[in-house]
């Protein structure tokens, strides 16, 4: 059985045709377009692109947004023009598939469970780290989404209390303190502190170029983020206490700058420090197609157990 993962984001559509395996066997991208009509068009469009090429037998959408309980509707995509659309139907009438919704970080997450840096773990969280931070669970194979299928949203836990202002209307969300934009944040805040190269406003780019060269302002910057991942993931564990922590996202990409010192920050702060086990912490084996791979196995999984959402 083949089926097709789509990665609906904000700059692209990419839509991936994988086997059982989770492997990838072709791809496709387009950019995405700023209407609803419109992006509903390219995402079908692109879609038949590989159905051209391939025996397909269902679509997974993966979304960076609120998705209904039923994985039927977008409720809301900060970067996406739907608003209650009843995207999954529209898009299996006019591709004649089953097509299933799901938010991004938990089809990242399927991915690592089923494929990658998370195999066998029982219970196991992801903290995909870029321009903010999303979050997903997985619990004996099965995706956990709360009551209203909106959980957990990690990346606006209030980790400092009247700190810096986030586009969610709180203040001092993990994701304002432990991101790529939060990187480039404190960067600037530290210019003038310290030698550096860095530009008076950087980008997290610039901030993980400047550390690899020995920046002193930039590998600050660093140890600042891994603390406050640190942080996060002893509240992570003291909630949840998955076996394994799976980091991905474009951070990820730079993990030698933190992770290590990240995970002494958790070890030291997670409630019972030395006295109980620690998760393992570890980086996103698929990368940047995880959402892909993971929309596309929940898309299997989808057909082959009629209506119920894994």
């Amino acid at each position: 059985m083949l089926t097709i993962g789509v990665d609906v984001g904000g700059t692209s559509v990419r839509a991936a045709v994988a086997d059982e395996h989770g492997q990838i066997l072709r791809m496709h991208r387009v950019p995405t377009p700023k209407t609803g009509p419109e992006l509903n068009t390219a995402i079908a469009d692109t879609v038949r692109v590989l159905t051209d090429q391939y025996p397909i037998d269902g679509v997974g959408l993966a979304v960076a947004g609120f998705v209904s309980e039923d994985r039927r509707v977008v409720r809301f995509a900060p970067h996406l023009p739907w608003r209650h659309v009843a995207v999954a139907d529209e898009l299996s009438h006019r591709l004649g598939l089953p097509v299933v919704l799901e938010h991004d970080a938990n089809a990242a997450a399927v991915a690592e469970q089923r494929f990658g840096a998370a195999v066998g773990a029982r219970v196991a969280a992801l903290v995909a780290i870029g321009t903010g931070i999303g979050g997903a669970l997985v619990i004996d194979g099965e995706v956990f989404r709360g009551a209203f299928g909106v959980a957990p949203e990690l990346g606006h836990l209030r980790l400092v209390p009247g700190g810096r202002e986030c586009p969610c209307g709180k203040s001092g969300c993990w994701e304002r303190y432990c991101s790529g934009t939060a990187l480039a944040t404190t960067a600037a805040e530290l210019t003038g502190t310290g030698s550096t190269s860095l530009p008076a406003e950087p980008s997290g780019l610039d901030v993980a170029r400047a550390a690899d060269a020995g920046d002193e302002v930039a590998v600050r910057a660093w140890d600042d983020l891994a603390r406050w991942l640190g942080e996060g993931l002893a509240l992570v564990a003291d909630v949840y206490d998955p076996e394994v922590v799976v980091i991905s996202g474009g951070v990820s990409d730079s993990a030698h700058l933190f992770l290590d010192k990240a995970r002494d920050h958790y070890a030291a702060a997670v409630t019972g420090s030395g006295h109980r086990p620690l998760a393992r912490v570890r980086v996103a084996h698929h990368g940047d197609p995880a959402a892909m791979i993971g929309a596309a196995a929940m898309a299997r999984q989808h057909v082959l157990t009629g209506p119920k959402v894994p």
